[in-house]
């Protein structure tokens, strides 16, 4: 049987990525494809070495960096990408990777991390963050992401089952595609991120500072509470806020190394955690430590973090994304974290792990597998029905002689 995976586009080792690693791990002699490939040779030692078929976006100028920028030309990309030599296609998608074409014979499951997010509901957020609210730019943006719309709408039809990474992501597919779904919870690998149950008196936040992840919001928290003590991790285009915001009970590390980023994730008396995401594993690694998580309540999260409610508690969620709300749920977390522990934490987070990703996928690809060849024996072996009397008999036109 030959198998392709297909995924959007090869640039950075992140969350999709790592579901990605895991299909090339179930099925390490399958062909891959993207949109693009330009991953560094550390990040594709996680895919086993694997070297992706690309489209003609690859050698567009600028493609490594600017890739985004050729979005519009990517549903085009994708359909030229040949599937036809092969019995199964697993699509790895939040952007275009499920519309490749192809026939009946074939078997299309896709794992969706998302419906394209700024195409759907997320679109008037996304062009109030890009500044294309307003000019012919912003006219010209939503034709586009209209366009796009209509063909990620279309091109599920070719998908014959699909895959969601939370039950926030099933009920967008639903919404959007108007298709059920099953949900097979991405990898997080919980080896490496070892129990450590002694916490010393800091709060943690680490992520791309990027302006749905909230941190200047999380740092102006911190700052209203000069008692309390926050270390962030990360960089990006909101830095510069982030700086502006910062009290001096708060201290901005930038970019760090696993290594750092793991010893304060195990010592963080709690990771604060302010995206409304479409699953989440920097909640999940936080835990696999031992560490409680004070969330934002709404996403994936709600699903990867077991609130107060919960007899076994792993953190503490706060209903809106303002600095008052994170401030009351600090306050109520310091009056709760008892009920916290850290072997709780650790206990849900290998809810999740990659062995268990591995398992759930391919007993899901084989079962559908066994589906479609039956369905495949029986349609042979079925007898041919009797010709039938046309619904339309042709008409007899007599021949005029002159």
């Amino acid at each position: 049987m030959k198998v392709a995976i297909v995924h959007d586009w090869l640039v950075t080792y992140a969350g999709a990525e790592r579901v990605l690693a895991g299909l090339c791990a179930v099925w390490p002699d399958a062909d891959l494809f993207a949109v693009i490939d330009f991953l560094s040779d550390a990040d594709r030692a996680h895919l086993g070495g694997k070297r992706a078929t690309t489209t003609f976006i690859q050698q567009l100028p600028k493609a490594r960096t600017h890739y985004q920028k050729y979005l519009p030309l990517m549903p085009l990309a994708i359909e030229q990408l040949d599937m036809s030599s092969y019995d199964l296609i697993i699509s790895s998608s939040h952007a275009v990777a499920k519309g490749v074409l192809t026939g009946p014979n074939q078997l299309h499951i896709s794992y969706v991390h998302s419906p394209i997010r700024y195409a759907w509901d997320l679109q008037h957020q996304y062009l109030h963050e890009a500044s294309l609210e307003r000019g012919i730019k912003a006219k010209l943006a939503r034709m586009l992401l209209h366009y796009m719309r209509m063909w990620d709408q279309r091109t599920a039809s070719g998908v014959d089952e699909f895959i969601a990474n939370s039950h926030f992501i099933g009920r967008r597919i639903n919404k959007s595609y108007r298709r059920q779904s099953t949900v097979i919870y991405p990898p997080v690998d919980t080896r490496q991120f070892t129990l450590h149950e002694a916490k010393e008196d800091f709060y943690l936040t680490a992520s791309r500072m990027v302006p749905y992840k909230k941190m200047p919001m999380i740092i102006e928290a911190f700052t209203a509470m000069p008692d309390k003590r926050l270390i962030v991790i990360g960089t990006g285009p909101e830095m510069e806020k982030a700086r502006e915001a910062a009290g001096p009970n708060v201290t901005l590390l930038g970019y760090q190394s696993f290594e750092v980023l793991l010893q304060h994730m195990q010592r963080a008396k709690a990771f604060v955690f302010a995206a409304e995401e479409d699953f989440g594993i920097a909640p999940i690694e936080a835990q696999a430590c031992g560490t409680p998580v004070v969330a934002y309540g709404r996403g994936g999260v709600l699903e990867t973090v077991r609130g107060l409610e919960h007899a076994e508690p792993t953190g503490v969620f706060y209903p809106e994304q303002t600095t008052a709300s994170l401030i009351a749920a600090i306050g109520e977390f310091e009056a709760q974290c008892s009920r916290i522990t850290p072997e709780n934490c650790r206990r849900n987070a290998e809810r999740f792990s990659s062995e268990r990703f591995q398992q759930e996928i391919r007993a899901f690809v084989d079962a559908h597998l066994r589906e479609a060849r039956a369905f495949d024996l029986q349609q042979s072996s079925a007898p041919l029905p009797a010709p039938s009397t046309p619904l339309y008999p042709a008409a007899v036109v007599p021949i005029k002689h002159a």
